[in-house]
């Protein structure tokens, strides 16, 4: 069993940054790939970014490629996404996700889900 939860949202203008964290309960994080989704008002969830568990396989949406990166730290049991140059179209709830099989592409189907946090982006 996974538990998730993430933190770092908030409001700020086009052009600014923010980073997101998700704490992971469990001693097998580590084994775990880690992405990140976001979910627009009447929109369906997408898939932003994915890293797997040693940090060196690591997929894009290509939305956010450039602007976005993701990374972990398994001591801390932790990821990241850090998030450059937003955009107001990146207004979301952003969600963390744990899926234990992800190897390349966008990651499909997570094992857990985070209750996500609010990024807003003003113009």
């Amino acid at each position: 069993q996974v538990e998730l939860v993430e933190s770092g949202g908030g409001l700020v203008q086009a052009g600014g940054s923010l980073r997101l964290s998700c704490a992971a309960s469990g001693r097998t994080f580590g084994t775990y790939a880690m992405g990140w989704f976001r979910q627009a008002p009447g929109k369906e969830r997408e898939f932003v970014a994915a890293i797997r568990w040693g940090g060196r396989n690591i997929y894009y949406a290509d939305s956010v490629k450039g602007r976005f990166t993701i990374s972990r730290d398994n001591a801390q049991n932790t990821v990241y996404l850090q998030m450059n140059t937003l955009k107001p179209e990146d207004t979301a709830v952003y969600y963390c996700a744990a899926n234990r099989f992800w190897r390349a592409g966008p990651m499909i189907n997570p094992d857990y889900w985070g209750q996500g946090t609010q990024v807003t982006v003003s113009s």
